[in-house]
């Protein structure tokens, strides 16, 4: 669709374009969708070695591919979607990776709280990544 208009941040994101050959946001109408964002660091690539850091870094890409696409930030998130690789049957595990979500959210969207489904999966695209997020945000 060529009349959209597709974005990709530095590092990362543009690698990632011409590699792979897909947008890290697009904007549709008053709309900002944010393709999934992993906790890698958007320079050196580089995947924290703790879910609370991962989940924190990838809160800050989606940060990151909302304000190069042109929005303001998780303030405009109204939807979530959230990939945490869990070990299946682990109800201790997914539990602690939800806690570390929320609170997450909680410091990321502080006034309000945007719908959000969580996925476990057994992998993701890249070797290390434990967390991915999906995002919509409208610009008002």
């Amino acid at each position: 669709m060529s009349h959209l208009q597709y974005f990709n941040y530095p590092g990362f994101g543009e690698r990632s374009r011409k590699d792979v050959h897909y947008s890290q946001a697009v904007r549709v109408d008053n709309r900002i969708e944010i393709s999934g964002q992993g906790g890698w660091d958007p320079t050196t690539e580089a995947i924290p070695t703790t879910l609370s850091a991962e989940l924190e870094q990838a809160f800050s890409n989606v940060a990151l591919a909302l304000t190069t696409a042109g929005g303001k930030g998780w303030e405009q998130v109204y939807k979530v979607r959230m990939y945490i690789v869990v070990n299946e049957g682990d109800s201790k595990e997914w539990g602690e990776a939800l806690g570390l979500a929320a609170e997450a959210l909680r410091r990321w969207c502080p006034d309000h709280a945007p719908i959000l489904t969580g996925v476990g999966v057994k992998g993701l695209a890249l070797e290390g990544m434990r967390v991915e997020i999906e995002a919509v945000a409208h610009l008002g």
